[in-house]
């Protein structure tokens, strides 16, 4: 059985510890249910996989609608969350914790957190959705924004243009979530 916790950075952030169930074969994991958010009615509509090279840094992005679910199969990643909801009691807070096979959880990601993704070693993160991809949908903050100061330990990563040229926090409209 999962054993599901709030984070106490973030309002609405939850982290899911997996079982790992290992033998001579291999191991295998229960990475979602449902059940496990109650209080979201959502069905997941798109599952997404991105297999990164240590070094890549990944966001950060953020959804006004959609709700994300993380899981490290393979590899170590180093996650960030940034909480850009305008009125919510932890806005402009973040929080880093590592997810991947030494660290087995998942993690759900309400609309309006920022996220992103640090592979410290090769990785493989998988991502369940509960809206179709949508450009309108999502937006960004710069990774290495001072305000959010999430210490990621590397000060050069391989990062795509586009999240090259994320704003500050500072240049962000007020976040709002329908």
């Amino acid at each position: 059985m999962a054993v599901i916790t709030e984070s106490k950075q973030i309002v609405g952030v939850k982290f899911v510890q997996l079982q790992a169930h290992e033998d001579a074969r291999g191991r295998f994991l229960e990475t979602f249910r449902i059940e496990w958010f109650p209080e979201r009615s959502w069905d997941v509509v798109q599952t997404n996989c991105s297999y990164s090279r240590a070094g890549v840094l990944r966001g950060l992005h953020y959804h006004l609608r959609q709700v994300d679910y993380w899981s490290v199969p393979c590899g170590r990643v180093l996650v960030g969350l940034a909480d850009l909801r305008d009125g919510s009691p932890t806005y402009g807070r973040g929080q880093l914790l590592e997810l991947g096979e030494q660290q087995t959880m998942g993690v759900f990601i309400p609309p309006g957190v920022a996220h992103g993704y640090l592979a410290l070693t090769n990785a493989t993160l998988i991502y369940l959705v509960d809206q179709y991809y949508d450009p309108h949908d999502e937006a960004g903050v710069a990774w290495n924004d001072p305000t959010l100061a999430l210490p990621w330990g590397i000060t050069d990563p391989l990062i795509s243009e586009r999240d090259r040229m994320l704003p500050l926090f500072s240049e962000l409209a007020p976040v709002r979530v329908p």
